[in-house]
Protein backbone atom coordinates (compact mmCIF):
# COMPACT_ATOMS: atom_id res chain seq x y z
CA UNK A 1 0.00 0.00 0.00
CA UNK A 2 1.50 3.33 -1.09
CA UNK A 3 1.19 6.07 1.55
CA UNK A 4 -0.34 9.48 0.87
CA UNK A 5 3.06 11.01 1.56
CA UNK A 6 4.66 9.02 -1.28
CA UNK A 7 1.84 9.91 -3.68
CA UNK A 8 2.36 13.56 -2.78
CA UNK A 9 6.13 13.33 -3.35
CA UNK A 10 5.63 11.64 -6.72
CA UNK A 11 3.10 14.28 -7.82
CA UNK A 12 5.35 17.15 -6.75
CA UNK A 13 8.28 15.58 -8.56
CA UNK A 14 6.19 15.14 -11.70
CA UNK A 15 5.22 18.82 -11.63
CA UNK A 16 8.80 19.94 -10.90
CA UNK A 17 10.34 17.92 -13.70
CA UNK A 18 7.62 18.55 -16.32
CA UNK A 19 8.85 22.06 -17.07
CA UNK A 20 12.46 20.90 -17.30
CA UNK A 21 11.56 18.16 -19.75
CA UNK A 22 9.38 20.41 -21.92
CA UNK A 23 11.73 23.38 -21.96
CA UNK A 24 15.22 21.90 -21.61
CA UNK A 25 15.82 18.19 -21.65
CA UNK A 26 13.23 16.65 -23.98
CA UNK A 27 14.82 17.85 -27.22
CA UNK A 28 18.35 17.44 -25.90
CA UNK A 29 17.60 13.84 -24.94
CA UNK A 30 16.35 13.11 -28.45
CA UNK A 31 19.52 14.55 -30.01
CA UNK A 32 21.93 12.99 -27.52
CA UNK A 33 20.58 9.45 -27.80
CA UNK A 34 20.27 8.61 -31.46
CA UNK A 35 18.09 5.78 -32.71
CA UNK A 36 19.45 2.47 -33.97
CA UNK A 37 19.78 3.76 -37.54
CA UNK A 38 17.71 4.25 -40.68
CA UNK A 39 14.96 1.83 -41.62
CA UNK A 40 12.89 1.51 -44.80
CA UNK A 41 9.58 3.38 -44.67
CA UNK A 42 8.00 3.44 -48.16
CA UNK A 43 8.58 4.12 -51.86
CA UNK A 44 7.45 7.13 -53.89
CA UNK A 45 7.88 8.44 -57.41
CA UNK A 46 11.25 9.90 -58.26
CA UNK A 47 11.36 13.70 -58.17
CA UNK A 48 13.94 16.03 -59.68
CA UNK A 49 16.85 16.41 -57.24
CA UNK A 50 16.36 13.06 -55.48
CA UNK A 51 19.44 10.96 -54.85
CA UNK A 52 19.60 8.39 -57.66
CA UNK A 53 21.29 5.98 -55.25
CA UNK A 54 17.91 5.61 -53.50
CA UNK A 55 16.13 4.37 -56.65
CA UNK A 56 14.28 1.10 -56.07
CA UNK A 57 15.07 -0.72 -59.31
CA UNK A 58 12.65 -3.57 -58.65
CA UNK A 59 9.65 -1.25 -58.29
CA UNK A 60 10.91 0.93 -61.16
CA UNK A 61 11.08 -2.08 -63.48
CA UNK A 62 7.61 -3.28 -62.42
CA UNK A 63 5.72 0.00 -62.93
CA UNK A 64 7.84 1.46 -65.72
CA UNK A 65 8.59 4.72 -63.89
CA UNK A 66 11.43 5.56 -61.47
CA UNK A 67 10.63 5.15 -57.77
CA UNK A 68 12.91 5.77 -54.79
CA UNK A 69 13.10 4.26 -51.33
CA UNK A 70 12.27 6.48 -48.36
CA UNK A 71 14.07 5.83 -45.09
CA UNK A 72 13.45 7.25 -41.64
CA UNK A 73 15.27 7.08 -38.33
CA UNK A 74 14.36 4.09 -36.17
CA UNK A 75 13.76 6.29 -33.16
CA UNK A 76 12.25 3.98 -30.58
CA UNK A 77 14.76 2.92 -27.97
CA UNK A 78 14.84 1.44 -24.49
CA UNK A 79 16.11 3.39 -21.49
CA UNK A 80 17.06 1.23 -18.51
CA UNK A 81 17.64 3.00 -15.20
CA UNK A 82 20.06 0.94 -13.10
CA UNK A 83 20.01 2.57 -9.68
CA UNK A 84 22.20 1.89 -6.65
CA UNK A 85 20.06 1.98 -3.48
CA UNK A 86 22.73 0.64 -1.11
CA UNK A 87 22.82 2.24 2.37
CA UNK A 88 25.45 4.84 1.38
CA UNK A 89 22.87 6.49 -0.90
CA UNK A 90 20.97 7.71 2.19
CA UNK A 91 23.85 10.01 3.10
CA UNK A 92 23.36 13.75 2.68
CA UNK A 93 24.86 16.69 4.56
CA UNK A 94 22.80 19.28 2.66
CA UNK A 95 19.07 19.67 2.05
CA UNK A 96 18.74 16.32 0.32
CA UNK A 97 20.31 12.87 0.30
CA UNK A 98 22.15 11.32 -2.60
CA UNK A 99 19.12 9.13 -3.18
CA UNK A 100 16.78 12.16 -3.44
CA UNK A 101 19.07 13.69 -6.06
CA UNK A 102 19.18 10.40 -7.94
CA UNK A 103 15.40 9.98 -7.98
CA UNK A 104 14.85 13.43 -9.46
CA UNK A 105 17.44 12.93 -12.21
CA UNK A 106 15.95 9.55 -13.07
CA UNK A 107 12.50 11.16 -13.27
CA UNK A 108 13.76 13.80 -15.72
CA UNK A 109 15.40 11.18 -17.93
CA UNK A 110 12.37 8.87 -17.80
CA UNK A 111 9.89 11.60 -18.74
CA UNK A 112 12.24 12.76 -21.52
CA UNK A 113 12.36 9.19 -22.82
CA UNK A 114 8.59 8.65 -22.97
CA UNK A 115 8.15 12.07 -24.57
CA UNK A 116 10.33 10.72 -27.37
CA UNK A 117 8.40 7.46 -27.63
CA UNK A 118 10.98 5.29 -25.84
CA UNK A 119 10.41 2.52 -23.34
CA UNK A 120 11.72 2.89 -19.78
CA UNK A 121 12.68 0.17 -17.30
CA UNK A 122 14.19 0.07 -13.83
CA UNK A 123 16.62 -2.11 -11.90
CA UNK A 124 17.34 -1.33 -8.25
CA UNK A 125 20.37 -2.94 -6.62
CA UNK A 126 22.67 -3.04 -3.61
CA UNK A 127 24.86 -6.12 -3.29
CA UNK A 128 21.79 -8.03 -4.50
CA UNK A 129 19.17 -7.34 -7.17
CA UNK A 130 16.46 -5.55 -5.20
CA UNK A 131 13.79 -4.85 -7.82
CA UNK A 132 13.34 -5.15 -11.58
CA UNK A 133 10.60 -3.47 -13.64
CA UNK A 134 10.76 -4.36 -17.33
CA UNK A 135 10.68 -1.52 -19.89
CA UNK A 136 7.35 -0.13 -21.05
CA UNK A 137 5.97 3.10 -22.47
CA UNK A 138 3.65 5.65 -20.94
CA UNK A 139 3.30 8.21 -18.18
CA UNK A 140 1.60 5.80 -15.75
CA UNK A 141 4.51 3.41 -16.10
CA UNK A 142 7.05 6.16 -15.34
CA UNK A 143 5.07 7.25 -12.27
CA UNK A 144 5.21 3.65 -11.07
CA UNK A 145 9.00 3.65 -11.51
CA UNK A 146 9.29 6.82 -9.44
CA UNK A 147 7.20 5.26 -6.67
CA UNK A 148 9.54 2.25 -6.67
CA UNK A 149 12.55 4.56 -6.45
CA UNK A 150 11.05 6.23 -3.40
CA UNK A 151 9.77 3.14 -1.59
CA UNK A 152 12.03 0.13 -2.19
CA UNK A 153 14.43 -0.34 0.72
CA UNK A 154 17.65 -2.27 0.27
CA UNK A 155 17.80 -5.76 1.74
CA UNK A 156 21.53 -5.88 1.00
CA UNK A 157 24.19 -3.92 2.83
CA UNK A 158 26.83 -3.36 0.14
CA UNK A 159 27.20 -2.49 -3.55
CA UNK A 160 27.70 -4.97 -6.39
CA UNK A 161 27.74 -3.16 -9.72
CA UNK A 162 29.04 -6.21 -11.58
CA UNK A 163 26.02 -8.28 -10.60
CA UNK A 164 23.58 -5.50 -11.55
CA UNK A 165 25.09 -4.94 -14.99
CA UNK A 166 25.41 -8.68 -15.66
CA UNK A 167 21.69 -9.00 -14.95
CA UNK A 168 20.86 -6.12 -17.31
CA UNK A 169 22.94 -7.72 -20.06
CA UNK A 170 20.91 -10.92 -19.71
CA UNK A 171 17.44 -9.37 -19.81
CA UNK A 172 18.07 -6.77 -22.55
CA UNK A 173 18.90 -8.50 -25.80
CA UNK A 174 18.73 -5.39 -28.02
CA UNK A 175 21.08 -2.43 -27.71
CA UNK A 176 19.66 0.00 -25.13
CA UNK A 177 20.55 3.13 -23.18
CA UNK A 178 21.76 2.12 -19.71
CA UNK A 179 21.87 4.84 -17.05
CA UNK A 180 23.89 3.62 -14.06
CA UNK A 181 23.17 5.94 -11.12
CA UNK A 182 25.55 5.30 -8.23
CA UNK A 183 28.04 6.91 -5.85
CA UNK A 184 30.59 4.21 -6.82
CA UNK A 185 31.49 3.44 -3.22
CA UNK A 186 33.15 0.27 -4.49
CA UNK A 187 36.23 -0.59 -6.52
CA UNK A 188 34.78 -3.59 -8.34
CA UNK A 189 33.09 -2.38 -11.49
CA UNK A 190 35.50 -2.21 -14.42
CA UNK A 191 34.88 -5.62 -16.02
CA UNK A 192 31.08 -5.39 -16.05
CA UNK A 193 31.11 -1.77 -17.25
CA UNK A 194 33.39 -2.68 -20.14
CA UNK A 195 31.10 -5.51 -21.28
CA UNK A 196 27.92 -3.46 -20.85
CA UNK A 197 29.32 -0.47 -22.74
CA UNK A 198 30.19 -2.77 -25.63
CA UNK A 199 26.63 -4.16 -25.80
CA UNK A 200 24.73 -1.00 -24.90
CA UNK A 201 25.08 2.77 -24.58
CA UNK A 202 26.24 3.05 -20.95
CA UNK A 203 26.19 6.35 -19.07
CA UNK A 204 27.09 6.77 -15.40
CA UNK A 205 25.52 9.34 -13.10
CA UNK A 206 27.85 9.83 -10.14
CA UNK A 207 26.05 11.34 -7.15
CA UNK A 208 28.23 12.74 -4.35
CA UNK A 209 27.99 14.85 -1.23
CA UNK A 210 30.31 17.74 -0.41
CA UNK A 211 31.43 16.09 2.83
CA UNK A 212 32.71 13.11 0.84
CA UNK A 213 35.34 15.42 -0.66
CA UNK A 214 36.39 17.56 2.27
CA UNK A 215 35.96 17.53 6.05
CA UNK A 216 34.65 20.49 8.08
CA UNK A 217 36.49 21.62 11.22
CA UNK A 218 34.00 20.42 13.86
CA UNK A 219 36.19 18.46 16.28
CA UNK A 220 36.01 14.76 17.12
CA UNK A 221 33.20 13.07 15.21
CA UNK A 222 32.14 9.48 14.50
CA UNK A 223 32.26 8.25 10.90
CA UNK A 224 29.96 5.35 10.12
CA UNK A 225 30.50 3.32 6.98
CA UNK A 226 26.99 2.92 5.52
CA UNK A 227 28.07 -0.22 3.69
CA UNK A 228 29.74 -2.09 6.58
CA UNK A 229 28.27 -0.38 9.65
CA UNK A 230 31.74 0.15 11.12
CA UNK A 231 32.28 3.35 13.15
CA UNK A 232 35.56 5.25 13.32
CA UNK A 233 36.25 8.42 15.32
CA UNK A 234 38.05 11.19 13.44
CA UNK A 235 39.53 14.43 14.82
CA UNK A 236 38.45 16.95 12.20
CA UNK A 237 40.02 19.82 14.17
CA UNK A 238 43.39 18.53 12.94
CA UNK A 239 44.44 20.50 9.85
CA UNK A 240 46.64 17.60 8.78
CA UNK A 241 43.76 15.11 9.06
CA UNK A 242 41.52 17.32 6.91
CA UNK A 243 44.30 17.83 4.35
CA UNK A 244 45.13 14.13 4.08
CA UNK A 245 41.46 13.23 3.76
CA UNK A 246 41.03 15.77 0.95
CA UNK A 247 44.12 14.48 -0.86
CA UNK A 248 42.98 10.85 -0.62
CA UNK A 249 39.48 11.62 -1.83
CA UNK A 250 40.77 13.75 -4.71
CA UNK A 251 43.05 10.91 -5.80
CA UNK A 252 40.16 8.46 -5.61
CA UNK A 253 37.85 10.55 -7.81
CA UNK A 254 40.62 11.40 -10.28
CA UNK A 255 41.38 7.69 -10.58
CA UNK A 256 37.68 6.97 -11.09
CA UNK A 257 37.39 9.52 -13.89
CA UNK A 258 40.53 8.12 -15.50
CA UNK A 259 38.99 4.64 -15.46
CA UNK A 260 35.75 5.84 -17.03
CA UNK A 261 37.62 7.79 -19.71
CA UNK A 262 39.75 4.74 -20.45
CA UNK A 263 36.61 2.63 -20.84
CA UNK A 264 35.06 5.37 -23.05
CA UNK A 265 32.06 5.67 -20.76
CA UNK A 266 30.23 8.99 -20.51
CA UNK A 267 29.57 10.27 -17.00
CA UNK A 268 27.72 13.06 -15.22
CA UNK A 269 28.87 14.14 -11.75
CA UNK A 270 26.40 15.90 -9.44
CA UNK A 271 26.45 17.00 -5.79
CA UNK A 272 23.63 17.10 -3.26
CA UNK A 273 24.27 20.81 -2.54
CA UNK A 274 24.01 21.83 -6.20
CA UNK A 275 21.43 21.68 -8.98
CA UNK A 276 21.81 18.80 -11.41
CA UNK A 277 20.39 20.86 -14.30
CA UNK A 278 23.65 22.40 -15.55
CA UNK A 279 25.76 19.20 -15.30
CA UNK A 280 23.07 17.21 -17.12
CA UNK A 281 22.65 19.85 -19.81
CA UNK A 282 26.43 20.01 -20.33
CA UNK A 283 26.47 16.22 -20.70
CA UNK A 284 23.81 16.37 -23.42
CA UNK A 285 25.70 19.11 -25.26
CA UNK A 286 28.95 17.10 -25.16
CA UNK A 287 27.23 14.11 -26.69
CA UNK A 288 25.43 16.12 -29.35
CA UNK A 289 28.69 17.82 -30.40
CA UNK A 290 30.22 14.42 -31.20
CA UNK A 291 27.58 13.58 -33.83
Amino acid sequence: MISKEIFKKVKLLEIRTKGLVNNLFGGEYHSAFKGRGMVFSEVREYQFGDDIRQIDWNVTARVGEPYIKIFEEEREQTLMLVVDISPSKWFGSQNQTKRDQTVEMCAVLAFSAIQNGDKVGLLLFSDVIEKVVMPKKGKKHVLRLIRELYTVEAAGSGTDINQALDYVNKILTRRSIIILATDLMTDKFEKAMKITNRKHDLVTILVHDKLERELPDIGLIPFRDFETGLVKWVDTSSKNVRKQYQIQMRKRWESLQTHLTKLKIDSVTVFTNQSYVEPLMNFFKRRISRF
